[in-house]
């Protein structure tokens, strides 16, 4: 393990030529022994990235690494784990290793790429919102890059669904960026997901580490769906990615005098399958259905937007105490919070529970009005 994590951590070898090393040399560790010669024999190895493979101690130190990952409670997946996602790991530029906080399950095999742009509107929050808790209440993993706006309501709305969630990070773990987004990546980490990461532990978030989580999020998704998009965004990137690899690309349509939207109609146009709900994707990949909860419940109003507690559909207790702090008036989260008794993070994961239900309707501004 020290050797592939000193491989790892060398600098502009990249995953490419890192396998087509060890196709030639055999091991991590024949590949750091080998003269310089030898390793400039191999396709794309010149004299620099010779010089660095062969001097690669002043470059890595894989005993630190290994040693803060097991004070952090981090492990690491190579890709003949069984964790490992087989589509990924089938990719022609497959990571080396994978870097992991939480715990990857079998199951995140089939996970829905979401990804969008970080300006979000309130449009696109919503559509995200929706589409990622019933993806998540299906079964489906919901993969997304941690990022302002559609990656982060993606992540929110699949906690929110009592569902799985992977984020996949443009740095190394011990640099989780945005940083206000590190209290949502350790509730997906110690809940019902994972984060993780193919960089090394420090490695600071830059114009190269995203195009390269792009890649992951394309190749590891059973297909990918772009919520909100303008016409220039790393998410359409990642939607070409995807079908290069060969995944089904799906978009939101959005209004069309929104520069917000252009990228999504611009994948409408250029073959992408234009979706409104999580139902027709889950059709168009095997006919499966969304569970009651998600499909009946959603479709249908409550007889009144003041209908009593009485008349709804059973509720666990924390979405009866919103419910009930909500009255008929609109309110702030720090209100709800108030009234409720209930701490924040759950008061937000609960409206969006609510929203899913259709029994609240979330306003401008992070209000929320009862339907």
């Amino acid at each position: 393990m020290d050797h592939l994590l000193a491989l790892n951590q060398l600098p502009k070898v990249g995953p490419v030529r890192i396998r087509r090393l060890l196709e030639r040399f055999g091991s991590a560790a024949k590949v750091l022994g080998a003269p310089v010669d030898r390793l400039r024999q191999v396709d794309g190895i010149g004299p620099e990235l010779a010089a660095i493979l062969h001097d690669w101690e002043s470059h890595a130190d894989p005993v630190a690494e290994r040693r803060e990952l097991e004070e952090r409670g981090l492990s690491v997946i190579l890709p003949s784990d069984p964790a490992f996602p087989p589509a990924l790991r089938d990719s022609y530029d497959c990571p080396l290793l994978l870097y992991v906080w939480g715990r990857l399950e079998e199951r995140d095999r089939h996970a829905i790429g979401i990804v969008g742009t970080r300006r979000a509107t309130h449009y696109g929050k919503n559509s995200t919102k929706k589409l990622a808790f019933q993806l998540a209440n299906a079964g489906f993993t919901v993969l997304s890059g941690l990022a302002r706006g559609i990656d982060t309501t993606a992540h929110e709305a699949a906690l929110a669904a009592g569902g799985r969630t992977v984020a996949v990070i443009g740095s190394g773990l011990a640099k989780v960026f945005p940083a206000e987004n590190l209290p949502l990546a350790r509730r997906i980490a110690e809940g019902n997901g994972a984060v993780v990461s193919e960089f090394p532990l420090h490695t600071a978030p830059d114009k190269q580490t995203f195009p390269q989580r792009n890649r992951i999020v394309a190749a590891w998704s059973r297909a990918l769906l772009v919520t909100e998009s303008p016409a220039w965004s790393g998410s359409l990137i990642t939607a070409n990615l995807a079908a290069e690899y060969g995944r089904p690309v799906y978009a939101v349509p959005g209004p069309i005098d929104r520069p917000t939207s252009a990228g999504c109609h611009r994948l409408i146009r250029d073959g992408a399958t234009l979706v409104t709900d999580a139902s027709e994707i889950l059709d168009d990949l095997g006919g499966l259905q969304l569970p009651l909860e998600s499909s009946a419940t959603a479709d249908r109003e409550p007889e009144s937007p003041n209908a009593a507690t009485g008349n709804l559909p059973p509720l666990p207790e924390e979405e009866h105490k919103i419910l009930d702090a909500l009255g008929d008036t609109e309110a702030g989260i720090d209100v709800l919070v108030e009234r409720s008794g209930l701490g924040a993070p759950i008061v937000s994961a609960t409206l969006l529970k609510l929203e899913m239900k259709r029994l609240v309707q979330a306003l401008p501004g992070f209000r929320y009005v009862r339907r």
